[in-house]
């Protein structure tokens, strides 16, 4: 009797065990960086490591900045000329300069997080890319409202 009760332990923790350690595995590979397959083009071009940003389940007022990282996979400098978001809640940052082929170049985005609820909101970026000269990408996201300082739950506004 003693080994079975012994021999079910084990197994229950040899599946515990190996379930953690998928759940590491899986964990790094959402931590690693993109990495972003660049196909060369004949002059500046615009490749992102991601369109969409999805914030996740955010706190009210929360930092709302974020950016796009994107690389020249082009043989000519790459000119961001505009950035406008969909809306005033959504404000865009642009490089200055030139990017040179090859290097990175970051699109900060950032969203007014004293908007409570779902978010979805685009930013529009103009550029000499061949063949994508205008760009669309994506953020979203839903804030939180604040919990009430009675610890009630929250109410809808």
């Amino acid at each position: 009797m003693k080994k079975i009760i012994l021999l079910a332990a084990i197994t229950v923790f040899g599946v515990a065990t190996s379930n953690a350690q998928t759940a590491k595995k899986a964990a790094k590979k959402a931590d690693a960086p993109v990495k972003v397959e660049t196909q060369k083009v004949d002059g500046p071009g615009m490749v992102f490591e991601n369109e969409t940003i999805d914030y996740g389940t955010i706190p009210h007022n929360s930092d709302g900045n974020r950016e796009f990282v994107f690389v020249n996979n082009g043989n000519k400098p790459l000119k961001i000329e505009s950035t406008q978001g969909s809306c005033g809640c959504t404000v865009p940052t642009k490089p200055e300069g030139d990017i040179a082929p090859g290097a990175k170049g970051k699109i900060g985005v950032k969203y007014a997080t004293d908007r409570v609820g779902p978010f979805t909101k685009t930013v529009t970026i103009k550029s000499n890319a061949v063949g994508q000269e205008t760009k669309v990408v994506t953020i979203k996201g839903t804030v939180l409202p604040d919990a009430p300082a009675d610890g009630a739950a929250p109410t809808k506004s």
